[in-house]
C-alpha cells in the first residue's frame, strides 16, 4: 500500500511540474516540434541529461542498485510505435504522459486524447497475434541489449564501454545540449496562452 501512495504523490508532482513547464498545452508542443521555441525541449533534454547523471553515478558509488534497471527488447515494432507515437505527438500536441495532464488540469481535449490512445490499444490488442506471426515483435540485435556493460546487470553491452561511463557521459551531453540550444531559433513570435 505504501508503494501504492507514493507512486501517486511523485505521479501528482511530476504531473504538476508537466502542467507549470507548459507540456499540457499542446501549443507549446507544437511550437517545440515546429522549432519556434525550443522552452519545453531545453527542458526535456536537461530532465534526461540530469537523471541520467544522477542515476548511473549512483549506480557507480553503489547508492542505486543496479538491479532496478530494466531494458525493453529491440524490435522492428518497438521502432514503428515510436514513429507513430511521434506521428500522434505531432498531431494532437500531446504524448501518453502529457495527456493524462491535460486530462487532469481539466483539458477536454486531453479527455479525447485519452479516450484515443486506449482504443487504439484496444485494437494492438485485438489484432495481436497478427503482428506476432508476421515477425515484427522478434528481437534483433541481440534483444534486451545496452549501449556499454553496466557491472551487476543481466544485461549485454554492444561496446566494450563501461555503461555507468558512457550513461554519464550522454547525460552530460543532454545538459550541454540543453543550454546550448536557443529558446526560439525559428522565430518563435507571442508565447501561446496557458488553458483556462
Amino acid at each position: 500500500m505504501t508503494s501504492i501512495i507514493l507512486a501517486i504523490v511523485i505521479g501528482a508532482a511530476f504531473g504538476a511540474v508537466l502542467d507549470r513547464i507548459g507540456a499540457t498545452n499542446p501549443n507549446w508542443i507544437g511550437k517545440m516540434l515546429s522549432l519556434k521555441n525550443l522552452h519545453l525541449m531545453k527542458t526535456i533534454l536537461l530532465a534526461i541529461g540530469t537523471g541520467s547523471i544522477l542515476m548511473f553515478a549512483g549506480q557507480m558509488i553503489g547508492l542505486v542498485d543496479v538491479g532496478h534497471m530494466s531494458v525493453k527488447t529491440a524490435y522492428v515494432g518497438v521502432f514503428i510505435g515510436g514513429l507513430l507515437l511521434g506521428a500522434g505527438w505531432a498531431a494532437s500536441g500531446f504524448c501518453p504522459g502529457t495527456g493524462v495532464c491535460a486530462a487532469a488540469s481539466g483539458r477536454k481535449d486531453g479527455l479525447f486524447f485519452i479516450a484515443g490512445g486506449l482504443l487504439g490499444a484496444a485494437a494492438y490488442m485485438v489484432t495481436y497475434p497478427a503482428w506476432k506471426a508476421s515477425g515484427m515483435l522478434d528481437a534483433i540485435a541481440g534483444g534486451a541489449v545496452t549501449l556499454g556493460t553496466v557491472p551487476g546487470s543481466k544485461y549485454e553491452g554492444i561496446t566494450g564501454m563501461s555503461g555507468d561511463i558512457l550513461g554519464i557521459i550522454l547525460g552530460l551531453a543532454f545538459v550541454v545540449v540543453a543550454f546550448v540550444l536557443p529558446e526560439r531559433p525559428m522565430g518563435g513570435g507571442a508565447e501561446p496562452v496557458p488553458a483556462e
